[in-house]
């Protein structure tokens, strides 16, 4: 589990197979350096395993499923940087809010407009992810936690605002109009949907210590 508070910028780059290696940038060395074989990464939102550590980086696998619905298998990705953050550690804080690291669909960058204050993004998300996008709600772009400003549902079109602060220290200011991004919707919103589903058995089940540690709340 994670926050969508990125921690640092990384690049990455195909080995043989399924493996890919993830290289980090000096500033972002610190804030990984515990890395441990076995640790989940977000990369872009996209939750990996580290199977080896290196100097500047990891190893991890990225099975063909991974490459198919998420934007890592995508040469344009290959070409910038990637957003990274550990996994949640017992205790830590939770700035953002809870992403899986499970990739719903890739959207696209429409329009980013600076503003006074801040950089005002659109994008448009595939029907697999808009049905959970509500104005004022969370969505992760690439991993980050942000904000639903606006929402159209005629267009599945969203706009969020984001600071000068995370508009610099992660990948959306290397986007483009056009950018495919990954998208992960609130797991709230997807627990809302299966527990008010018409005939889903599940529907009355009780929230209780051992539902939140089963799904991965405690």
């Amino acid at each position: 589990m994670f926050t969508g508070l990125i921690q640092g910028l990384g690049t990455i780059k195909p080995l043989m197979g399924d493996l890919w290696q993830i290289s980090y940038l000096h500033q972002s060395k610190m804030l990984i350096q515990d890395l441990a074989y076995g640790d989940s990464v977000a990369v872009d939102g996209v939750c990996l395993t580290v199977e080896e550590i290196l100097k500047d980086g990891f190893i991890a696998t990225a099975s063909p499923e991974t490459l198919r619905r998420t934007t890592l298998g995508q040469e344009e990705t290959q070409q910038r940087f990637v957003n990274l953050e550990p996994s949640l550690r017992v205790g830590g804080k939770v700035g953002g809010h809870f992403v899986m690291g499970h990739v719903d669909g890739i959207g696209q960058l429409i329009t980013s407009e600076q503003t006074a204050s801040s950089w005002e993004m659109t994008f448009v998300a595939p029907q697999a992810i808009a049905r959970y996008i509500v104005p004022k709600g969370s969505i992760a772009v690439n991993g980050i936690s942000l904000t639903v400003a606006a929402y159209k549902s005629e267009s599945s079109q969203f706009t969020v605002a984001v600071i000068p602060l995370t508009y610099s220290e992660t990948n959306l200011s290397h986007l483009v109009a056009g950018s495919w991004v990954n998208l992960e919707g609130d797991i709230l919103g997807k627990y809302v949907e299966k527990f008010l589903t018409p005939g889903n058995n599940h529907q009355q089940e009780e929230i209780t210590t051992a539902f939140l540690a089963e799904n991965g709340y405690l």
